[in-house]
């Protein structure tokens, strides 16, 4: 046996410096993983400041983005130009020679529409024009927190408030005690609970109808929209109930024809999906009690909420409000007379309104509900029995057609066409004549227009046009019909579970709003939410003998 040799000094030297390599190996990997580790989460940590998280509540749900159209500061005149429609389209004719069509001077074309003038030949007209102006997009949000410093933010959003259209916004300092912002003849509102506003806090809330057709949602072809913008705020505002707000539509039979979606606007200007009306559940931020011309939006997150529906049927149809104007006076031989086909919401007609008035024009006859059915037919006007003798039409046309997915869309609020008459002398003074607006292969109506031009006869009166629907904001227990003595025993009395059910379940069931209970059951007092949805609903004439009645007939004579 031959002994093992000692091993030498290189050698040593070699093995200590392979293991110190290792260890430094080692120690520079975890040096750069934890480099790479904070760097990462402090990217990730700024990338959220910037969101809208911290902003309220928000759905990670299908988000859109936003369509980069911009909106001309005139309304359109949809046969004075137009443009070609890139998308689908509806219509049952091919393209061919064109026709003169006529050109009205109060009013600009507008961008990515088409319209069709029909001769008696069937052949149909379009012309392109992309003229205009653009305005501005939406202002920027207030994004500081309102519990880090409620007094600047109340400042803030005061002047965010008043900075808006007047005509078209409400705001008011709220406390605990609540109250009501009313945007007058919009069909919009917000009821503000009491208990609603934390205990010894003071907001400076605001809401208001957006009319620029660039805020609107973008949508699907087969999705329509159904309701003004409108935002609420301040955004990020705690709350320690759900406010209400209430917006109109224009769908018909909403219970069985339509499927319903709210939206919601991002601090970025992106949309997205906040709930499919029907499918709340218990993650869903808010809750949506849908009656015939109303929405009612239950939520405790501030923000710009619009409502969009997609038809189940072909039955589904939206209303819309149909409106013919002229002009006060005429110094020239030439008449113009405007029909405007709108979604049927308060605030569409108060905007027109408001606009004509501006323009010196008045309303030719009341104004006319229209079903339009989601059929891919177009909306087809006409004129009949003018005076041939006196008047003559400009449009060398036997009628005039919007396409379908032009009214179906809403994509412009202010969707209208011009007929105009020449008068053959100066000295004509009268005018009468009959003009059509019908769905082809649907309902329709007739407007007989009759008006003397030298005589300044007053406009129409209509509800929106009532100038003592000027209040806009109520603070405190008066805002509320329901004295708070009764609504505090009723909350006492019907929040307790009763053996024989007639508790708040069984209100809920006898004013109609037992669609989703689950969402009641979760609140602290479901009779208290329930009583202010009632007062949602019937503001401002809400009847509490009818209220009265409904405890009795549920046996609760306490």
């Amino acid at each position: 046996m031959f002994p093992l040799a000692a091993p030498s000094t290189d050698d040593v030297a070699l093995y200590v410096g392979i293991v110190i390599a290792v260890i430094m190996c080692l120690v520079i990997s975890v040096i750069v993983a934890l480099f790479v580790y904070r760097k990462t989460h402090r990217d990730f940590d700024s990338d959220i400041i910037d969101t809208s998280a911290l902003n309220g509540g928000f759905q990670s749900v299908n988000i859109k983005t936003a369509r980069s159209a911009d909106l001309l500061t005139v309304p359109p005149d949809l046969t004075n130009a137009a443009a070609m429609y890139r998308g689908p389209v509806y219509a049952l004719h091919d393209v061919s020679d064109k026709i003169p069509m006529t050109n009205s001077p109060l009013l600009d074309p507008l961008p990515n529409l088409k319209i069709k003038v029909y001769n008696s030949s069937g052949l149909v007209t379009p012309q392109d024009d992309l003229g205009g102006d653009f305005s501005s997009k939406l202002s920027p949000k207030v994004t500081q927190s309102l519990l880090d410093n409620s007094d600047t933010m109340n400042l803030r959003n005061q002047s965010l408030a008043r900075t808006r259209d007047p005509s078209c916004t409400a705001h008011g300092s709220f406390n605990n005690q609540g109250g009501h912002l009313i945007v007058p003849n919009s069909g919009v509102s917000l009821l503000v609970p009491a208990g609603a506003v934390p205990q010894g806090r003071v907001y400076e809330m605001y809401v208001t109808v957006h009319r620029k057709d660039s805020l609107r949602p973008p949508v699907e072809d087969i999705q329509t929209v159904l309701s003004p913008v409108v935002s609420c705020g301040p955004s990020g505002a705690l709350l320690t109930r759900p406010v209400i707000l209430t917006i109109h539509h224009c769908a018909d039979n909403v219970q069985e024809d339509w499927l319903m979606q709210l939206k919601n606007q991002l601090a970025m200007g992106e949309w997205e999906d906040v709930v499919v009306v029907g499918e709340e559940n218990f993650t869903t931020p808010c809750y949506v009690q849908m009656d015939s011309e109303a929405c009612h939006i239950l939520t405790e997150t501030l923000g710009t909420y619009c409502l969009v529906g997609q038809s189940i049927c072909k039955a589904a149809a939206k209303r819309l409000k149909l409106a013919v104007f002229g002009p006060v006076s005429c110094t020239t031989l030439d008449y113009h007379i405007r029909v405007y086909c709108l979604d049927d919401t308060q605030d569409a007609l108060k905007e027109v309104l408001q606009m004509e008035t501006q323009m010196g024009g008045k309303l030719l006859d009341e104004p006319k509900t229209l079903n339009f059915k989601d059929s891919t037919h177009n909306l087809r006007l006409s004129i009949h029995d003018v005076p041939h003798t006196h008047w003559k039409s400009k449009l060398i046309a036997k009628y005039q057609e919007i396409p379908f997915y032009q009214v179906w869309s809403s994509s412009q609020r202010t969707l209208h066409c011009t007929f105009t008459l020449e008068r053959l002398s100066p000295a004509t003074t009268d005018i009468s004549c009959k003009l059509c607006v019908r769905q082809v292969e649907g309902e329709g109506q007739i407007f007989q227009l009759s008006n003397t031009l030298e005589e300044d006869v007053q406009c129409i009166d209509t509800s929106l046009m009532d100038p003592a629907s000027n209040i806009t904001t109520l603070v405190g227990p008066n805002a509320f019909r329901i004295p708070l003595s009764i609504r505090q025993k009723l909350c006492g009395s019907l929040d307790a579970p009763q053996t024989r059910g007639n508790d708040w379940r069984m209100l809920a069931h006898k004013l109609n709003l037992d669609r989703y209970l689950n969402y009641f059951a979760t609140k602290s007092s479901p009779t208290g939410v329930i009583l202010d949805l009632w007062e949602a609903q019937h503001f401002p004439d809400g009847d509490l003998n009818e209220l009265a009645a409904v405890l009795e007939e549920m046996g609760r004579h306490d």
